[in-house]
C-alpha cells in the first residue's frame, strides 16, 4: 500500500488503466469461451445427431434387400466425411453387427454401452480410456417397427481441441487488445499529467511566491480577438491571464458587472465561452490564473497597508518617544506591556528592562503598593482616574529587578498630572490599563508665582497707601525736630535724644520710600539709555566704598555698548541693590564680578552679578523675591530691595532671577592665587533691547538699532549663560 503511495499519477493511472482492461479482458475471455466451448459442444452433438439420424434413413433400404456392401459404403463414407467421426456401424434388430468401421476388431462392449430409447435417439458420453466421445444411437425404422440401430461415435476430445484453439485465439486478441490499451493508456496518462504537471508546477510557484507566472494554458485566444469589439475600455482587453468570464464588469452585451463566480451562470450562454471554455483541467488551470492574479492584487494591498502600518506606527512610535509625558500601558495582570522613553528615564532604566515587569520589581514596595491598588482599581471598577501627584526622587531602582535602589542622592520636587483610564478590547472587557503623567510642576510654579504675584500686588496696595499716610506725619516729626535741634545747645543731653529722633525719622522715611517704590506709587521716565553706562556709573560710585571692606568688584562688559529703552534712574537702583547684597553676602571681604553680554538673535541684553559669599540656601530661593523677607538682622534691612528690583525689571519686561551655588567655573579664573571662597550667588536680570510697544516709539538715537560686530576672543553671545 505505501508502495502504491508513493508511486506518481502517471504510474497510478499507467496501472489502473492497464489492470482495467487486463481484468475486463480476462473476464470477457472467460465467459466467451465458455460459451463457445458449450455452443461448440451443443452443435457437435446436434451434428452427431443429423449424421445418425441421416444415416439411419439411408440404412433402412439396404438392411432390407440385405446389402451388406452397401451398408459397409454408407458407414465408410461417414467416417471419410467427418474427421471427427471415430466410429460407426450398424446393428439389426437382434443386435448383430451388419457394417462398422473398427477393421478386424470389435469393442463388444460398445454394443451395450449405449441404446436407443423407444424409438427415440439416445447421446451418451463414454469414456475409452484415452478419450471421451459422444454416442449416438439412432433406430432404423420401417413400416412404424425397430428394424436395427445405427451407432455413431463423436470425438468429445477433437471439439474441446477446437474449443481451446477458440480459446488461445480469444487469449491472444485480448493480450493484444491490452497492449494497445496500455499505449494509448500511457499516451494518455502523458497527456493529462503532463497538464496536471504544470498546474503543480504553477502551484510550487505560487507557494515560493512567485505570482508573476505566465498562463498554464498556451496558445489560447481571447474575447476580444475572436469578437474584435476593439473594445479597449472593457476590462477584459488586453487581459492575458484571466478569461474573461472571470472579469468583473465586462462591457459586453448582457452582462450584468457581477464577479466569478456569480457571473459564470450568465457567461455559460456566451459564444466565447462555447468556443473556449475547455475541460475540467483547463478550468483548474483558469482558477490557477486568477488565484495568482487574485493573490497578486491582494498581496499588493496587503504591502500598501502594511507600509502605510509600518509608516504610522513608526511615526506612532516617534511621538510616543519625544512626548514628554510618562507614558505606560499595563496589562490585566499589571505588568508593562509598553512605556516610552520618558517613562524609562524617569526609572533610571531602559524600556526592554520594564517590559514584562510589574510595579514591584521596579518601584519601592510602599510606592508599589499604592500604584497597584490604584491600577487595580481602574480594572475592576472601569472608572478613569485623574489626580495631581507630587514626586520627589531621591533614589532610582536599579535594573537587576531589586526593591532596594541606590542612593543616587537629593532629587527634586516634581508636580504631575496623573490619568488612568481602562483599555477593553472589542468585545468591551477591560484588559489593561493606560497611564500619562504629565510634568505640570512649571505650570505649579506659575500657579505659584500668579499667587505671589496678587499677594505682593495686595501687599503693594496695602503698602502704598500706608505711606502715604505715613508720609506727611513722618515729615512733619522730621522737620521739627531739625527745628528743635538750633533751639538746643548741641551739647545738651535734650541735642542728642533730637539727632536720635531726626536719625530714625530718616530711616522710616527710606522705609516709605521703598514702600512706595515697592508699590510703583512713583512714576518714572524712560527712554534710550547705555545698558553698559548705566551698570559702569554703579560700579564706579561703590567700587571704592566696597574696597575699604576688601570687597573687589570686577567687570566683564561686552564692548558693542548695547542700548535699551529704560528708567536709568530705577535700573541703578536695581544695580544698587544688587551690589549692596553681595557685599553683605561677604562680611570678610571677597570677590564680585559684574558681566554683561548683547544677544542680538533673540533680542536682549543680559546682567549677571556673581559674588563669592555664603550663597542662599536652597529653601529661601524660591522667597528672597517675597517682600519683606530678608535674613538680615532687626535694623539692618526692609526686606524690600529685592521686591523692588524684581517690580522694576518686570516693569522693564523683562525678568530676574538667582542661581546659588555658582555654577562651575563662573568666577573661578577670576580668583587670586590661594584664595577660598563660598558658595556664592549669581544675579541674572535679561532685558529686552526694545519693548513690546518699540514700534510707536520715536527714533531719536541712532544707537538704537544695534548692528552686530564681531566677536571678540572670549567672548560672545550666551557665554557662561545659566
Amino acid at each position: 500500500m505505501n508502495l502504491l503511495r508513493r508511486l506518481n499519477f502517471r504510474r497510478k493511472l499507467n496501472l489502473g488503466i492497464t489492470l482495467i482492461v487486463l481484468f475486463v479482458a480476462a473476464l470477457l475471455a472467460l465467459f466467451v469461451t465458455r460459451i463457445a466451448a458449450n455452443a461448440l459442444i451443443e452443435e457437435s452433438k446436434r451434428r452427431g445427431a443429423v449424421l445418425a439420424t441421416n444415416l439411419a434413413l439411408r440404412a433402412a433400404d439396404p438392411m432390407l434387400s440385405t446389402d451388406f456392401l452397401r451398408l459397409r459404403n454408407l458407414v465408410d463414407e461417414l467416417l471419410n466425411v467427418d474427421s471427427d467421426i471415430v466410429y460407426a456401424f450398424i446393428m439389426d434388430d437382434r443386435g448383430q453387427v451388419l457394417a462398422h468401421t473398427f477393421g478386424r476388431t470389435f469393442p463388444l462392449d460398445l454394443l451395450e454401452a449405449n441404446a436407443s430409447e423407444d424409438g427415440h435417439l439416445a447421446v451418451r458420453l463414454l469414456d475409452t480410456g484415452r478419450e471421451r466421445i459422444y454416442d449416438f444411437a439412432a433406430p432404423v425404422m420401417v413400416g412404424g417397427r425397430e428394424f436395427g440401430a445405427i451407432r455413431i461415435g463423436l470425438s468429445r476430445t477433437k471439439v474441446l481441441d477446437v474449443v481451446n484453439g477458440m480459446i488461445f485465439a480469444i487469449s491472444g486478441l485480448s493480450v493484444v487488445a491490452l497492449l494497445v490499451a496500455v499505449v494509448i493508456s500511457a499516451h494518455f496518462a502523458k497527456r493529462i499529467t503532463a497538464r496536471i504537471g504544470a498546474l503543480k508546477e504553477h502551484a510550487e510557484e505560487i507557494v515560493r511566491g512567485n505570482l508573476h507566472l505566465p498562463a498554464t494554458t498556451s496558445a489560447r485566444r481571447n474575447c476580444w480577438e475572436q469578437r474584435l469589439c476593439g473594445r479597449t475600455d472593457c476590462p477584459a482587453y488586453g487581459d492575458t491571464e484571466r478569461r474573461c468570464w472571470y472579469v468583473k464588469g465586462t462591457a459586453c452585451a448582457g452582462c450584468d458587472g457581477r464577479a466569478y463566480p456569480a457571473k459564470l451562470a450568465q457567461c455559460r450562454q456566451c459564444e466565447v465561452y462555447e468556443t473556449f471554455a475547455g475541460d475540467e483541467i483547463e478550468e483548474l488551470a483558469d482558477t490557477f490564473d486568477v488565484m495568482a492574479h487574485a493573490l497578486r492584487a491582494h498581496i499588493a494591498e496587503l504591502r500598501e497597508t502594511e507600509r502605510d502600518l509600518t509608516r504610522q506606527q513608526g511615526i506612532m512610535r516617534t511621538i510616543l518617544e519625544v512626548t514628554p509625558d510618562r507614558l505606560a500601558l499595563l496589562d490585566e495582570h499589571l505588568r508593562y506591556l509598553s512605556v516610552n522613553k520618558a517613562f524609562a528615564d524617569s526609572l533610571g532604566l531602559t524600556p526592554p528592562e520594564i517590559i514584562g515587569r510589574s510595579d514591584f520589581d521596579i518601584f519601592p514596595r510602599d510606592t508599589a503598593e499604592m500604584r497597584v491598588a490604584e491600577n487595580r482599581a481602574v480594572l475592576t471598577s472601569g472608572m478613569p482616574i485623574y489626580r495631581e501627584a507630587q514626586d520627589h526622587r531621591d533614589v532610582i531602582p536599579s535594573a537587576g529587578g531589586s526593591n532596594a535602589a541606590p542612593d543616587f542622592g537629593p532629587g527634586r520636587d516634581e508636580w504631575f498630572h496623573l490619568v488612568k483610564v481602562p483599555v477593553s478590547d472589542e468585545t468591551g472587557r477591560i484588559i489593561g490599563v493606560l497611564s500619562t503623567a504629565r510634568d505640570i510642576t512649571a505650570i505649579r510654579s506659575y500657579q505659584d508665582q500668579l499667587i505671589q504675584s496678587q499677594k505682593m500686588e495686595s501687599i503693594g496696595k496695602l503698602a502704598g497707601g500706608v505711606a502715604h499716610e505715613i508720609n506727611t506725619p513722618l515729615g512733619i516729626i522730621l522737620g521739627y525736630a531739625q527745628l528743635l535741634q538750633e533751639d538746643v545747645p548741641p551739647d545738651a543731653q535734650m541735642h542728642q535724644d533730637l539727632q536720635i529722633i531726626e536719625k530714625q525719622a530718616k530711616f522710616c522715611r527710606k522705609i516709605v520710600s521703598d514702600l512706595l517704590g515697592f508699590s510703583r506709587q512713583t512714576q518714572s521716565q524712560k527712554k534710550e539709555m547705555c545698558f553698559n553706562n548705566s551698570v559702569m556709573e554703579v560700579v564706579t560710585l561703590v567700587r571704592h566704598t566696597f574696597s575699604l571692606e576688601n570687597v573687589t568688584i570686577l567687570t566683564d562688559l561686552d564692548d558693542r555698548l548695547p542700548v535699551i529703552y529704560g528708567a536709568p534712574e530705577k535700573l541703578k537702583q536695581v544695580w544698587m541693590n544688587l551690589l549692596n547684597n553681595a557685599t553683605g553676602a561677604m562680611p570678610g571681604g571677597g570677590l564680585i564680578k559684574v558681566r554683561t553680554r548683547l544677544d542680538i538673535v533673540n533680542m536682549t541684553v543680559t546682567a549677571w552679578f556673581a559674588d563669592t559669599g555664603t550663597g542662599i540656601p536652597e529653601a529661601n530661593l524660591q522667597k528672597i523675591f517675597d517682600p519683606f523677607f530678608s535674613t538680615k538682622p532687626v535694623g539692618k534691612g526692609t526686606g524690600l530691595g529685592l521686591s523692588v528690583s524684581f517690580g522694576i525689571i518686570e516693569d522693564h519686561e523683562g525678568f530676574i532671577e538667582a542661581h546659588s551655588p555658582l555654577p562651575p567655573g563662573f568666577i573661578d579664573e577670576d580668583m587670586p592665587q590661594g584664595a577660598t571662597r563660598g558658595p556664592g550667588t549669581v544675579f541674572r536680570v535679561v532685558l529686552p533691547l526694545e519693548p513690546l510697544g518699540a514700534a510707536d516709539l520715536p527714533d531719536t538715537d541712532p544707537r538704537a538699532k544695534v548692528q552686530p560686530e564681531e566677536k571678540q576672543e572670549g567672548k560672545g553671545t550666551g557665554e557662561g549663560g545659566l
